[in-house]
């Protein structure tokens, strides 16, 4: 399966994992699955830290370099990712998760997300 961790999820993955349900851990510890961090997640991360709304334990460039060794993969944001975005109804005002949201349609991804504002998409969720 195709996975992309909502911004929360990759928070809590690299430093409060047991904040996750048990099966959003089982999905990304399974090496059968192809995982993913949006370039969104990590804007959204830079912003919070940089605002002092975010603490993390060690700096965000130390964040992706254990998530790319743990096999997450980085997904880029593209033209196509834009143009979804563009097309998206405003059901949800977040710019960032719409952003995932337009990721996973294009992309045939299912978001691993706590967040139930994003089941009025037509998008795969996983808790």
């Amino acid at each position: 399966m195709r996975l992309l961790l909502d911004t929360h999820v990759l928070i809590w993955y690299v430093g409060r994992r047991e904040a996750l349900s048990q099966t959003a851990r089982s999905m990304i510890r399974d090496p059968v699955n192809d995982k993913f961090i949006s370039l969104a997640s990590l804007w959204e991360i830079s912003i919070k830290v940089s605002l002092g709304k975010l603490k993390l334990a060690k700096p965000t460039s130390l964040v992706v370099s254990d998530c790319l060794e743990a096999g997450l993969k980085l997904l880029p944001i593209t033209i196509e990712h834009t143009h979804a975005v563009e097309r998206l109804p405003w059901l949800h005002r977040d710019p960032f998760d719409r952003m995932l949201i337009a990721q996973a349609q294009c992309d045939e991804l299912a978001i691993i997300t706590q967040d139930a504002k994003l089941r009025d998409y037509q998008v795969k969720l996983i808790w």
